[in-house]
């Protein structure tokens, strides 16, 4: 069993940071959330606070790799399923992304940083980045645990359903279904999970030592 003990944002900042410092290696560290949490705010800012602590740190956006329109709209925009499989592209994440930082790459290796603008709905041109040594690469965005991807460090931000129907905007509440039940039946267990129904008030899962077992 679990306890949820209340962190400020800088402290759970510091927590995601202090973790990954504790690895000297590379590192691939997933910031899993719904979009109503913002995910990505809190991977920057504990990228910032991992440079300022004197290690290199990177932040990939899962919105910047989703599949192009025909794929992701091919059965309506507001098709629950199309944005549980067909939204994101995962493939192209792990090829591109985790894989080239995996232990076994190599200090050689590049990873790509962008892959699609879904505003102009094209394919991006950006130049692949050298892995550097000891680099802490955080992906943020949703539904990114219990798939085929390689993390090293995984945190999770939940949020009650009812929190994300009122986060949501409108045309995207088709969505709200989908995000609450892949955290319902998510299966594999996150290094920290978090809390988040009011991101100005996190609370971290601790173990609870305390309660007994069945």
């Amino acid at each position: 069993m679990h306890r949820f003990t209340p962190y400020s944002p800088q402290a759970l900042v510091r927590l995601i940071g202090a973790r990954c410092l504790e690895r000297p290696s590379r590192l691939r560290v997933a910031i899993d959330g719904p979009p109503a949490g913002n995910p990505r705010s809190l991977a920057d800012r504990t990228a910032q606070w991992l440079r300022e602590n004197g290690r290199p740190a990177a932040v990939v956006d899962l919105e910047d790799f989703q599949l192009p329109a025909s794929q992701r709209l091919e059965t309506g925009r507001d098709d629950p399923d199309s944005y549980e499989f067909r939204w994101f592209d995962y493939a192209a994440l792990g090829r591109e992304v985790l894989d080239p930082l995996a232990p076994e790459a190599g200090a050689s290796s590049s990873w790509l940083p962008r892959l699609y603008d879904v505003r102009t709905d094209r394919a991006v041109r950006v130049a692949r980045k050298q892995a550097q040594p000891g680099l802490v690469l955080l992906v943020s965005g949703p539904m990114l645990l219990g798939r085929w991807l390689d993390f090293d460090l995984t945190v999770l931000l939940s949020m009650d359903e009812p929190v994300l129907k009122r986060r949501t905007p409108i045309p995207a509440q088709f969505t709200v279904p989908v995000l609450a039940r892949y955290q319902d039946e998510l299966v594999q267990v996150p290094d920290i999970l978090v809390r988040y129904n009011h991101p100005d008030r996190p609370a971290v899962a601790v173990e609870d030592e305390s309660s007994e077992g069945p």
